[in-house]
């Protein structure tokens, strides 16, 4: 049997692009790489301004260098990319057409699949960070609209201590007043949406409270790490015989 090379590490398919930030990640975080059962494949994209980053000037600080870091992925020997920065969700075509390997940029692209299972009656409920930010804008980026898939959307409140620390990049904050903040947004979605049947967490930053979040919608929930890790069974099939 013959082998061949051409990287210079192996076995890592799922690549992630990173922002540049020194705030705490917990495991159940994407950036942790201790949350995976799998080997997964950095790469930081450093030099950006992202305190001057908005939703009006995202492309062109991280269009560019980004796709650019997918193609070193790529290159690498990559079978799939993902990302831990919403900002990138509004270009998951532009990322998508930049390599030949499949790219999801955010969990959001989930809603179709999501909708087809649930009873018609039902909306999907979308938790973020910065609820104005998420809009059909972004859906169709993602193939889809709320026109044609109901949804209801949920962010932190303004200046909370949870977006200080991510989005603000702070370097700490207690345990126990992030799960504060996770369990106020969870009940609260659920008190005025009560016709939810799953929640997508569009934040990669809520991916560790998943169980919390679970356990207090008493809904199905999707986040990033349950699609990587079903990506990788796509792009790696197991041997059944």
């Amino acid at each position: 049997m013959r082998i061949k090379g051409g990287y210079t590490s192996y076995g890592q398919y799922i690549g992630i692009l990173m922002m540049d930030t020194v705030f705490p990640r917990l495991i159940g975080d994407i950036g942790n790489a201790r949350t995976f059962k799998i080997p997964v494949k950095y790469y930081t994209v450093r030099n950006l301004q992202t305190d001057k980053l908005n939703a009006s000037n995202a492309e062109q600080l991280l269009l560019k260098p980004f796709i650019e870091a997918a193609k070193e992925l790529e290159k690498e020997g990559c079978k799939a990319i993902t990302t831990s920065c919403s900002f990138l969700t509004g270009f998951q075509k532009q990322l998508a057409d930049a390599v030949t390997i499949p790219v999801f940029t955010n969990t959001l692209i989930l809603a179709p699949f999501i909708r087809t299972m649930l009873n018609g009656r039902l909306k999907i409920g979308i938790l973020t960070e910065k609820a104005d930010l998420i809009h059909d804008d972004t859906f169709n980026q993602l193939g889809w609209s709320s026109k044609d898939i109901p949804v209801s959307i949920s962010g932190m409140p303004e200046n909370s201590p949870f977006s200080r620390l991510f989005i603000q990049d702070n370097l700490e904050e207690d345990l126990e007043v992030l799960e504060e903040c996770i369990k106020e947004l969870t009940l609260r979605h659920m008190e005025q949406n009560p016709d939810t049947g799953a929640i997508i967490l569009e934040c990669t930053n809520f991916a560790p409270f998943t169980n919390l979040i679970q356990n207090l919608s008493g809904v199905p929930v999707f986040g990033i790490n349950q699609l990587l890790e079903y990506m990788d069974s796509c792009i790696s099939a197991p041997e059944y015989y």
